[in-house]
């Protein structure tokens, strides 16, 4: 299930998941975004922009009440960011969720945004990034990322695997932490590895 919120390439997300043999909808009731196996949160613009629309279909509700329960939440480039704390943009702050602590900011890179092909490093034990090779590259939009993370430890062997990037310093590309999952890249738009991934993912439902 592809959560619409009013934000993100939501049919392109679409197509990727259904390229990948998941049955896979579009919705904004709340209702079938709890029930289905798994929800996929994307995301694109201002990260108090996404917020807002969230907040308005009860999105932060639905992604806590999933989690409560287990079941698993793949969250996509800002749908990834509004998962931490709070959001920093042109020094104006914003809530996010707070599933995870941190804060999302401006990246210190001589180019902004960060847009192309871009390899990351990811856990041995990952099970995002299982059986792609290291040189794999991911595509990337964004000129605001989380460059610290904060969570020291998760539950009993539930603990977060982080997946790094580097462009002018080193942020969060992914996570993984329980059945919260997210990535600051696209893969609906990182072709044939961005299917594996949503494969692996699609494999944990």
């Amino acid at each position: 299930m592809i959560l619409d919120y009013g934000s993100g390439n939501l049919r392109s997300a679409e197509r990727a998941v259904r390229r990948v043999g998941a049955d896979v909808e579009v919705t904004a009731d709340p209702h079938a975004a709890l029930d289905a196996d798994g929800l996929v949160v994307p995301g694109v613009g201002a990260f108090a922009a996404c917020m807002e629309g969230l907040l308005a279909v009860g999105g932060e509700k639905i992604i806590g009440t999933r989690l409560a329960g287990g079941r698993p939440v793949l969250g996509i480039c800002v749908g990834m960011q509004i998962l931490f704390e709070r959001g920093v943009e042109h020094d104006v702050a914003a809530d996010g969720v707070g599933e995870w602590p941190g804060t999302v900011e401006r990246l210190h890179a001589d180019v902004l945004p960060h847009m192309g092909w871009n390899t990351v490093r990811a856990p041995e034990d990952s099970g995002l990034f299982a059986g792609l090779p290291a040189d794999t590259r991911f595509y990337f939009v964004h000129s605001y990322a989380v460059r610290r993370w904060e969570l020291e430890s998760g539950l009993p062997g539930r603990q977060p695997r982080v997946t790094w990037a580097h462009h002018g310093e080193d942020f969060v590309a992914a996570a993984e932490n329980g059945p919260l999952w997210a990535t600051q890249f696209h893969p609906e738009k990182s072709g044939d590895a961005g299917a594996h991934l949503l494969e692996n993912w699609l494999r944990t439902l």
